[in-house]
C-alpha cells in the first residue's frame, strides 16, 4: 500500500473505479449485472469455504475483500452511491428490534 487514505470509501470507490476502467469493464461485460451476481455468488461460496475449512484469517479477509470489491463495482455498474445507501440501511435497521431464533441473534422486520 501506499499513501492514499486507506480508510475512505471515496479512495475504495476510486480504486474500483480505475481497474473497472483500466480492464474496460464497461464495455466489455464487466458491469453486467446478472454476471456480477454470480460472481458475487462465487465469492460468498469461497467465503463460506474459508469458514467451514478452518482457513486462516488472513484468507478470509482475502475472500471478504474480494466481495466488497465487487459490491463496490455494483454499485459503479448499477450507478447508485453506495455510501449512502449503507447510511440509509443502516438508519433503518438500527430502528429494528431484535431476537433470539435458535440461541442466536436476529434482528428483522419480523412479521409474527
Amino acid at each position: 500500500m501506499d499513501n492514499r487514505n486507506t480508510d475512505s470509501y471515496a479512495a475504495m470507490l476510486d480504486a474500483v473505479q480505475s481497474f473497472h476502467d483500466k480492464h474496460d469493464f464497461k464495455n466489455k461485460g464487466g458491469e453486467e449485472l446478472t454476471y456480477r451476481m454470480a460472481l458475487m455468488a462465487e465469492e460468498l461460496g469461497e467465503i463460506g469455504a474459508a469458514i467451514t475449512k478452518g482457513k486462516s484469517k488472513a484468507d478470509l479477509a482475502e475472500e471478504v475483500a474480494d466481495l466488497f470489491i465487487l459490491l463496490i463495482g455494483t454499485a459503479i455498474a448499477a450507478d447508485f452511491d453506495l455510501n449512502e445507501a449503507f447510511w440509509r440501511k443502516m438508519d433503518k435497521i438500527m430502528q429494528r428490534e431484535s431476537r433470539m431464533v435458535n440461541d442466536r441473534i436476529r434482528v428483522s422486520e419480523f412479521r409474527d
